[in-house]
Protein backbone atom coordinates (compact mmCIF):
# COMPACT_ATOMS: atom_id res chain seq x y z
CA UNK A 1 0.00 0.00 0.00
CA UNK A 2 1.48 3.11 -1.30
CA UNK A 3 2.03 5.68 2.14
CA UNK A 4 1.68 9.66 1.93
CA UNK A 5 4.37 11.75 3.14
CA UNK A 6 2.03 12.54 5.63
CA UNK A 7 1.76 9.06 7.36
CA UNK A 8 5.17 8.67 6.68
CA UNK A 9 6.44 11.26 8.96
CA UNK A 10 3.85 10.73 11.55
CA UNK A 11 4.97 6.91 11.36
CA UNK A 12 8.44 7.69 11.82
CA UNK A 13 7.74 10.36 15.04
CA UNK A 14 5.65 7.29 16.40
CA UNK A 15 8.61 4.92 16.32
CA UNK A 16 10.97 7.57 17.85
CA UNK A 17 8.39 8.18 20.34
CA UNK A 18 5.25 6.65 20.89
CA UNK A 19 2.04 5.94 19.10
CA UNK A 20 -0.97 8.29 19.11
CA UNK A 21 -3.54 6.33 18.54
CA UNK A 22 -5.57 8.43 15.63
CA UNK A 23 -4.04 9.08 12.03
CA UNK A 24 -3.55 12.49 12.53
CA UNK A 25 -3.76 13.10 8.99
CA UNK A 26 -7.96 12.81 10.07
CA UNK A 27 -7.51 15.90 11.33
CA UNK A 28 -6.83 17.93 8.36
CA UNK A 29 -8.98 21.29 8.01
CA UNK A 30 -9.34 23.36 4.84
CA UNK A 31 -9.20 26.88 4.18
CA UNK A 32 -12.84 28.17 5.31
CA UNK A 33 -12.11 25.92 9.13
CA UNK A 34 -8.50 27.78 8.85
CA UNK A 35 -9.99 30.99 8.91
CA UNK A 36 -12.40 30.42 11.24
CA UNK A 37 -10.22 29.05 14.39
CA UNK A 38 -8.06 31.81 12.82
CA UNK A 39 -10.53 34.08 14.29
CA UNK A 40 -11.37 32.30 17.51
CA UNK A 41 -7.97 31.89 18.30
CA UNK A 42 -7.55 35.85 18.93
CA UNK A 43 -5.01 38.65 17.38
CA UNK A 44 -1.84 36.81 17.77
CA UNK A 45 -2.37 34.16 15.64
CA UNK A 46 -3.29 36.24 12.41
CA UNK A 47 0.60 36.96 12.92
CA UNK A 48 1.31 33.00 12.29
CA UNK A 49 2.26 31.73 8.68
CA UNK A 50 -0.66 31.77 6.13
CA UNK A 51 0.63 28.61 4.52
CA UNK A 52 0.38 26.29 7.94
CA UNK A 53 -0.64 26.30 11.19
CA UNK A 54 -1.92 23.91 13.65
CA UNK A 55 -5.02 24.33 16.17
CA UNK A 56 -5.44 23.19 19.61
CA UNK A 57 -8.77 22.64 21.96
CA UNK A 58 -9.83 20.96 24.81
CA UNK A 59 -13.72 20.03 25.83
CA UNK A 60 -14.85 17.40 27.87
CA UNK A 61 -11.76 16.06 28.84
CA UNK A 62 -10.59 15.59 24.77
CA UNK A 63 -8.17 17.37 22.93
CA UNK A 64 -9.43 18.55 19.49
CA UNK A 65 -6.52 18.89 16.40
CA UNK A 66 -7.06 20.74 13.38
CA UNK A 67 -3.92 20.88 10.54
CA UNK A 68 -4.19 23.56 8.09
CA UNK A 69 -1.35 23.14 4.59
CA UNK A 70 -2.35 25.74 2.31
CA UNK A 71 -2.89 24.58 -1.27
CA UNK A 72 0.67 26.71 -2.38
CA UNK A 73 2.53 24.22 0.02
CA UNK A 74 1.04 21.49 -0.80
CA UNK A 75 1.57 21.63 -4.64
CA UNK A 76 4.89 22.60 -3.90
CA UNK A 77 5.32 19.21 -1.96
CA UNK A 78 3.70 17.64 -4.96
CA UNK A 79 5.68 19.26 -7.88
CA UNK A 80 8.71 18.58 -6.11
CA UNK A 81 8.35 15.53 -3.83
CA UNK A 82 11.06 15.40 -0.97
CA UNK A 83 10.96 11.75 -0.94
CA UNK A 84 12.76 12.24 -4.52
CA UNK A 85 15.22 14.79 -3.07
CA UNK A 86 15.59 17.57 -1.19
CA UNK A 87 16.52 20.83 -2.85
CA UNK A 88 16.29 24.71 -2.66
CA UNK A 89 12.72 23.93 -4.07
CA UNK A 90 11.29 22.11 -1.43
CA UNK A 91 13.14 22.39 1.63
CA UNK A 92 11.29 25.43 2.78
CA UNK A 93 7.57 23.92 2.47
CA UNK A 94 9.19 20.43 3.99
CA UNK A 95 10.05 22.50 7.02
CA UNK A 96 6.85 23.73 7.66
CA UNK A 97 4.58 20.70 6.75
CA UNK A 98 7.03 18.32 9.15
CA UNK A 99 6.58 20.64 12.34
CA UNK A 100 3.06 21.22 11.85
CA UNK A 101 3.21 17.39 12.20
CA UNK A 102 5.01 17.12 15.31
CA UNK A 103 3.32 19.83 16.70
CA UNK A 104 0.11 17.84 16.69
CA UNK A 105 1.79 14.93 17.85
CA UNK A 106 3.56 16.08 20.35
CA UNK A 107 0.31 17.92 21.52
CA UNK A 108 -1.61 14.63 21.49
CA UNK A 109 1.05 12.24 23.38
CA UNK A 110 1.40 15.58 26.22
CA UNK A 111 -2.27 15.79 26.46
CA UNK A 112 -2.28 11.76 27.07
CA UNK A 113 0.48 12.36 29.80
CA UNK A 114 -1.80 14.66 31.53
CA UNK A 115 -0.60 17.88 30.21
CA UNK A 116 -4.00 20.14 29.76
CA UNK A 117 -2.72 23.78 29.66
CA UNK A 118 -2.76 23.70 26.24
CA UNK A 119 -3.30 27.07 26.29
CA UNK A 120 -0.09 28.16 28.26
CA UNK A 121 3.19 30.04 27.03
CA UNK A 122 5.39 26.87 28.56
CA UNK A 123 3.03 24.30 26.41
CA UNK A 124 3.23 26.42 23.27
CA UNK A 125 7.41 26.81 23.51
CA UNK A 126 7.24 23.25 24.61
CA UNK A 127 5.77 22.43 20.99
CA UNK A 128 7.73 24.94 19.31
CA UNK A 129 10.96 23.85 20.57
CA UNK A 130 10.40 20.09 20.25
CA UNK A 131 9.00 20.73 16.13
CA UNK A 132 12.45 22.19 15.64
CA UNK A 133 14.76 19.86 16.85
CA UNK A 134 12.86 17.27 15.28
CA UNK A 135 12.48 18.59 11.85
CA UNK A 136 16.01 19.19 12.00
CA UNK A 137 16.32 15.18 12.50
CA UNK A 138 14.46 14.31 9.50
CA UNK A 139 16.10 17.06 7.65
CA UNK A 140 19.23 14.80 8.29
CA UNK A 141 17.18 11.39 7.44
CA UNK A 142 16.21 12.85 4.20
CA UNK A 143 19.60 14.26 2.87
CA UNK A 144 21.34 10.48 4.70
CA UNK A 145 19.05 8.87 2.48
CA UNK A 146 20.24 10.19 -0.84
CA UNK A 147 23.87 9.65 -0.26
CA UNK A 148 25.37 6.44 -1.33
CA UNK A 149 27.36 6.29 1.96
CA UNK A 150 24.67 7.65 4.08
CA UNK A 151 26.66 10.39 5.66
CA UNK A 152 25.83 14.28 5.80
CA UNK A 153 28.61 16.72 4.80
CA UNK A 154 29.18 19.83 6.61
CA UNK A 155 28.01 21.72 3.94
CA UNK A 156 24.90 19.75 3.68
CA UNK A 157 24.38 20.62 7.63
CA UNK A 158 25.19 24.30 7.04
CA UNK A 159 22.07 24.45 4.07
CA UNK A 160 20.03 22.58 6.47
CA UNK A 161 20.96 24.83 9.42
CA UNK A 162 20.13 28.13 7.15
CA UNK A 163 16.65 27.38 5.99
CA UNK A 164 15.79 25.87 9.51
CA UNK A 165 17.28 28.54 11.55
CA UNK A 166 17.43 31.77 9.63
CA UNK A 167 14.38 33.36 9.84
CA UNK A 168 14.11 32.27 13.24
CA UNK A 169 17.40 34.15 13.97
CA UNK A 170 14.99 37.09 13.86
CA UNK A 171 11.38 36.66 14.03
CA UNK A 172 9.22 39.03 12.44
CA UNK A 173 5.98 39.71 14.87
CA UNK A 174 4.41 42.57 16.02
CA UNK A 175 3.26 40.29 19.02
CA UNK A 176 6.15 40.51 21.68
CA UNK A 177 5.32 37.25 23.13
CA UNK A 178 5.43 35.49 19.81
CA UNK A 179 8.77 37.27 19.25
CA UNK A 180 10.07 36.04 22.77
CA UNK A 181 8.86 32.82 22.05
CA UNK A 182 10.15 32.04 18.42
CA UNK A 183 13.66 34.32 19.09
CA UNK A 184 13.96 31.68 22.33
CA UNK A 185 13.41 28.41 20.94
CA UNK A 186 15.21 29.23 17.71
CA UNK A 187 18.65 29.67 19.80
CA UNK A 188 17.72 27.33 22.25
CA UNK A 189 17.06 24.29 19.19
CA UNK A 190 20.16 25.89 17.52
CA UNK A 191 22.14 25.21 19.81
CA UNK A 192 20.91 21.49 21.27
CA UNK A 193 20.94 20.16 17.94
CA UNK A 194 24.78 20.98 16.90
CA UNK A 195 24.68 18.95 20.04
CA UNK A 196 22.97 15.85 19.11
CA UNK A 197 25.22 16.00 15.47
CA UNK A 198 28.10 15.11 18.29
CA UNK A 199 26.41 11.95 19.33
CA UNK A 200 26.57 8.59 17.42
CA UNK A 201 23.02 6.93 16.42
CA UNK A 202 21.93 4.73 20.06
CA UNK A 203 22.82 8.04 21.92
CA UNK A 204 21.33 10.39 19.92
CA UNK A 205 17.76 8.34 20.17
CA UNK A 206 18.24 7.67 23.44
CA UNK A 207 19.01 11.31 23.89
CA UNK A 208 16.29 13.06 22.09
CA UNK A 209 13.72 10.37 23.71
CA UNK A 210 14.56 11.90 27.29
CA UNK A 211 14.31 14.90 26.08
CA UNK A 212 10.98 15.06 24.63
CA UNK A 213 9.78 13.89 28.29
CA UNK A 214 11.21 17.11 29.74
CA UNK A 215 8.94 19.69 30.19
CA UNK A 216 9.90 23.21 28.73
CA UNK A 217 12.06 24.47 31.89
CA UNK A 218 13.64 21.27 32.16
CA UNK A 219 14.39 21.30 28.70
CA UNK A 220 16.00 24.98 28.62
CA UNK A 221 17.76 24.08 31.68
CA UNK A 222 18.85 20.75 30.02
CA UNK A 223 20.43 22.84 27.20
CA UNK A 224 22.02 25.82 28.90
CA UNK A 225 24.27 23.04 30.68
CA UNK A 226 25.20 21.71 27.64
CA UNK A 227 26.27 25.07 26.29
CA UNK A 228 28.20 25.69 29.45
CA UNK A 229 29.74 22.20 29.76
CA UNK A 230 33.70 23.03 29.08
CA UNK A 231 34.72 21.15 26.33
CA UNK A 232 37.50 18.34 26.11
CA UNK A 233 40.98 19.45 25.12
CA UNK A 234 42.35 18.90 21.63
Amino acid sequence: MNRTLFSEVQRLFERTYAAVGINLEECLIDRVRCSQLTTLAGASARELSELARTFLRTSDERLYVGIYYSNWLIEQLERHDPRSGLSNSNIRSLIMFVEEIDHALHAALQFKAGLRRIDSEDFARNLELQGIVDTYLVLLLFVAFFRKTQSISRTDRRWLRFHLFESRAHPDFEDENLRARYLETGELAASYTHYLDSLNGARRLDEIRNFHALPYDDKKRHILALMNRPRAPG
